[in-house]
This record gives structure tokens, sequence and C-alpha cells, in this order.
């Protein structure tokens, strides 16, 4: 559902095709294009018509003016995040605009932005899209289905992602300046309308006018059509965005009571600690926290008695996707899935949950948590009619059995699991040979690299180790700075990493990016894990294509449940709220949207009196 979900990998369109000749067509879709909509919904009907004036979440007199100031963690020596080169800058998403753009208060709508209309036929073979006439780069120049198509052939031909993410578009048709039609080459895949109203437009004119390279990391601020455009850039320091006074979208419907701020300043802090303690003297003024420990007591300051700092809890309704150690199973010692699950019997969740993180976190019990899409009990209507069909493939206990993970009473004393997890190493040949773990054919001994780039993971792994030593099992952890860490993983240069498998309430083509066969071949994929199985690969298939969400439902629940009987993580934890400590010249809507906190887009700025 984002830009960073990934599908098939196919050749990229050749430049050239951004050069097509174009001709005028009536102002309205063609019957094989299907009626001009304002919007697309992938779940039902769309929440707001086409002569809405705002979003509902939205503080339509929130005041403009004011500055903003919030943190990042490393450094950065690029403003081009659509490389694989360099570190790019933070919140670079503040200049560009996509053809549509998503609300907050529906699990999976878009609205016109740069496009003011949408077409497909009822088979999605296609989309069409009519360009705003106002809307315009932030040198006036008109944004034009040139540069759409430009942006399209570029991105694909540059960078992998987005490569993969457009897979299944075979070709584009330029039919105006304001119309542009992209034909897929599948049918009957709903979602494929949805990622191409995510593509970001780039103009053309900067890039091929400018004699400047796209596939070179600079500094140089790019030009771009968005509500803010850059200002000072400290490289590896600060970066600041400026509000666009002319902005041409300011009025539109989707954009009303947002883009508040005059200025959006990101200042860079070497660790998470220095991080907290710039927060709390005032250095910054936003900080959403992900450390438990933190949020218990590390605000506690003059500043917070006070009340010039605010803590709050944002209770939303979006899937909690899947945390995880996650083990890299191109390694022979991870093959089997029995170790796999010893691993998982060795992690006490309970215990860490009690004495670190205060108690505040859920024991991850799906990859798709907190949704109507989890597995749950035993697989039963139209799950289990999928399911039967690889029935051959699969443990029988997936179909006897409900999946558990594995539970301890928090004393800290894990024996009983331990057991468990020694007979089950045992079975795969596994033995404690001199005091460490080996396999009884290879003679390869069990030590393991845990990848680390973050700190604070340390006190959460350091416990888990030394249960894993009571196997015979060696875990050293490696902690690396985040480029180094960004090009291991992108290489699959690791045995197990924390990594996170982001979800939505419409799961589709990114499933092919986080579990299919040729992302686990392919430098950079999402597959993490590096399943490469036919059986995984039909099921994430028949999500692409259900046909409804009765069938979308039953399809990602098989999944689900395949994948977690398949013990190729050990699940971590997840919180419902969103933990946000901010200072009070800071303000937000009262009724807030029910899948995000909106910031900074909805967020404003207002000294108290």
């Amino acid at each position: 559902m984002t830009p960073a979900h990934g599908g098939r990998i196919r050749r990229s369109l050749v430049l050239a095709l951004a050069l097509l000749p174009w001709f005028a067509l009536p102002a309205r879709a063609d019957e094989s294009s299907g009626e001009w909509r304002h919007g697309h919904a992938l779940i039902g009907a769309l929440k707001y018509d086409a002569d809405f004036a705002r979003f509902a979440y939205v503080n339509p007199d929130a005041p403009k003016g004011g500055g903003l100031v919030y943190a990042a963690v490393g450094d950065f020596d690029s403003l081009n995040p659509f490389l694989l080169k360099g570190n790019a800058a933070a919140g670079l998403g503040l200049i560009y605009e996509s053809l549509m753009t998503s609300s907050l208060d529906e699990p999976a709508a878009q609205y016109g932005l740069l496009a003011e209309a949408v077409a497909f036929p009822r088979d999605f073979s296609s989309a069409t899209f009519r360009l705003r006439a106002g809307a315009k780069w932030h040198d006036g120049t008109p944004v034009t289905t040139e540069d759409v198509a430009w942006s399209f052939t570029t991105l694909r031909e540059h960078y992998w992602l987005y490569r993969d993410y457009y897979a299944d578009v075979g070709g584009f048709e330029i039919l105006s300046p304001r119309e542009i039609r992209f034909d897929f080459t599948e049918a009957n895949n709903r979602e494929l309308p949805h990622i191409m109203g995510q593509l970001l437009v780039l103009p053309r004119h900067h890039w091929q006018g400018g004699g400047r390279e796209f596939d070179a990391a600079s500094l140089e601020p790019p030009l771009a059509s968005g509500p803010y455009r850059i200002g000072a850039v400290q490289a590896g320091r600060s970066i600041t965005y400026e509000r666009v006074a002319d902005y041409w979208g300011a009025d539109l419907p989707v954009n009303v009571g947002q883009n508040n701020f005059d200025s959006i300043r990101i200042e860079y802090f070497r660790d998470d600690t220095i991080s907290l303690q710039a927060f709390l003297a005032g250095e910054y003024d936003w900080r959403a926290e992900s450390t438990a420990k933190n949020w218990a007591n590390g605000y506690d300051s003059p500043a917070l008695q006070r009340g010039d700092i605010i803590k709050e809890e944002f209770h939303d309704g979006a899937v909690a996707g899947m945390q995880a150690f996650v083990f890299n199973i191109r390694r022979e010692k991870f093959a089997d899935a029995r170790v796999r699950r010893a691993f998982d019997l060795a992690f006490d969740f309970e215990w860490s949950n009690r004495t670190l993180f205060h108690g505040q976190y859920k024991r991850n019990r799906s990859y798709f948590d907190n949704s109507e899409l989890a597995s749950r009990g035993l697989p039963e209507g139209r799950e289990l009619e999928i399911l039967q069909r690889h029935r051959a493939s699969l443990p029988v206990e997936l179909f006897t059995t409900p999946y558990e993970t594995p539970v301890t009473d928090g004393s800290g004393n894990n024996r009983d699991n331990l057991r468990r997890a020694k007979s089950l190493l045992e079975a795969a040949g596994w033995h404690i040979r001199d005091g460490a773990l080996t396999h009884e054919s290879s003679g390869e001994v069990m030590e393991v690299e845990f990848l680390i780039v973050r700190p604070t993971f340390e006190r959460v792994l350091l416990p888990y180790q030394r249960n894993l030593e009571r196997l015979g099992i060696a875990l050293s952890l490696r902690l690396v700075d985040s480029v180094q860490y960004g090009n291991r993983v992108q290489e699959f240069d690791y045995d197990m990493i924390v990594g996170s498998f982001g979800q939505s309430m419409s799961p589709g083509n990114e499933q092919r990016d986080f579990w299919g066969s040729a992302a686990a071949a392919r430098p950079g994929s999402r597959n993490l894990i590096g399943i490469a199985d036919a059986m995984v690969d039909e099921l994430v298939e028949e999500i692409v294509f259900a046909e409804d969400r009765e069938h979308l439902i039953a399809a990602t629940r098989a999944l689900d449940r395949v994948l977690l009987w398949g013990h190729y993580v050990v699940p971590n934890w997840h919180s419902s709220a969103s933990r946000i400590a901010y200072w009070r010249h800071l303000h937000h809507p009262e009724a807030m949207p029910p899948f995000s906190v909106g910031f900074p887009s909805i967020w404003w700025h207002r000294e108290e009196e």
C-alpha cells in the first residue's frame, strides 16, 4: 500500500517512453476506461463524496505560522530519496506530491491531489489520471503528463523499489497534457490503480534541462510541487523546510487545515539517549517514543511537572503487523523449522515485558495483529478451503492445533521452555558437545551473530543471549552504524536482525516483496527471511487477486497461519497506542483520525496566552 511495497521483477521501461507524442481526447474517460472518479477506495465505498470541503479530522481554523523542530538520529549526505546511494535527509516527503493522497480516517482510500480524477475499467486492466489545471512546480511551471511519464520511467529505471512496485505496469500512453493512461499486464488486480495513484511526480525540466544526474547523491535542493520547499541545509546536522507562500494546492479539500507550520526543522543527533535529553532541554518540540522504559520514567523533569511538556497516548485501529527477531533462512543452520522454534522457546517475553517494558506491550501473535486479518483458533470456512489445497505441504498441527507463542510465568525461570527447545534441537540433529551446540553430521557449531543498529536493543537481547547459552548456542551482538547496517541488510549479510513487516487493512501486491520467491533472491527486497516456497507464492497471489473483502480476509488468514507455523521469526511485541511527547505550544485537533497521529500535517503552533 505504500511505495515501499513491491511486486515481481520485470525490466523497466526505457526513458524514451516519456517523450512519446500526445493527442487530444474529450474531457471524459472513454468507455474502456470507466467513469471519472474523485477518489478510489479498496474497501467498500469512499467516505467523502465528490464535493467534500475537507477531511473531518482536521481543524479548518488552525492558524498558519510558527515553527516546528523535531529530531532524527544518525546523519545524512543526500537530498535525493530515490536512490540507494547516499543517506537521504529525513522529511523529504514534505516537498513532493503524488497523483492521489490518502485520508487518515479510512483504511484504504485515496483522493485527488495532483490528479483531480481517476478512471479505470471494471477489470482494473488500466488506470487513467487527469491532472488538475492549476498544478504547478515551485518555479511556476505547470505539472504535465510528460512529468508523470518521466517520473514513472525514471524511478523505475533507477531504483529497484519502484521497479518492483510498478512491475505490473506494461506501458502508458500520454493522451493529452493533462491525461495519461497506465496499462497493466494483468487484469483483476484491483490494487493497481491505487498503486499508480501513489506515484510521486517529479519535474522533468528540472532534471533534463538542468543537466543534472538523477542517479547521483546530491545536496542541491531539488525542485518539487509540494507545500514545502527546502531552505537551510547543514549536511549531517539539520535540514529546514519552508512553507511555500503561493503553494498551488493550499485550498484543495485534501489540504484544508493542513501544512500549518511556516518552517519545519529536523535536527540530527548521534543517538536516541542524547536526543531525549535534547528534547527535555527544549531543543526540539515533538517526539514519538519507542522505548517503554523512557516512557515510564525518562521524561521526569521540571518541564513535565510545570505542564510545559505534554505526554499523550493515541490509540488507533491500525494493523500492528509483525516486529520480530528475524532468521535469515538462507543460512543452512536455520533451514530446519524445529531449530527456529527452539530459538522462539528461549525468548522469555513475559519476563522482559514485566522487567524491561513496564508491562506496556502485548506479544505479537500474528503477522496481521490487531485486525480482522489475523488468523485465530482453527482454520474454518473459506480459509480452510484455501489451506486444504496445500494440505500435503503443511504440518498436521496447523489443522488440529491453534497456533500459540510460547508463554512463561514471568519469573525469569524459563526452564520448561528450554527443555522443550533442547528436545527440538536434538530431534533436528543438534547436540551439546564440549559445551557447544554442534550438528551431529556436519560438525557445525551453532554460532549466531545478531546484527543491531540501535543500542537500546542490547538490554533486550542480553537476557535472551543468556537463555540461548544454556542451550549451547553462542549468540554475539554486533552493533554497527546506520550506513553499514543498511548495506548489510540489503545484501542479506546477517544471521539474525530485528525486522518489521508493516501491514495495512488491505494487503495486496506488497506481500510478494515480503514473502515471494523472486524477492528472496533479490538484494534490497523486504523478504528479510529468505522464504522461497511455491506454496507461499500461491497464497500471496490468492491475496492479490481476491475477488471481494471476504475472500481477502480468508486468504490473508491462510497466509498468516502458514507463516506462523513456519516459525520464521521470534515474535516481538506491539503497543495499541502511539506514545507522543510534545511542548505545549504545539496543538492537534481534538478528534484525531483513527489510523494516524497526522504529524506534522494536521498539527499547528500557537503560544499559550
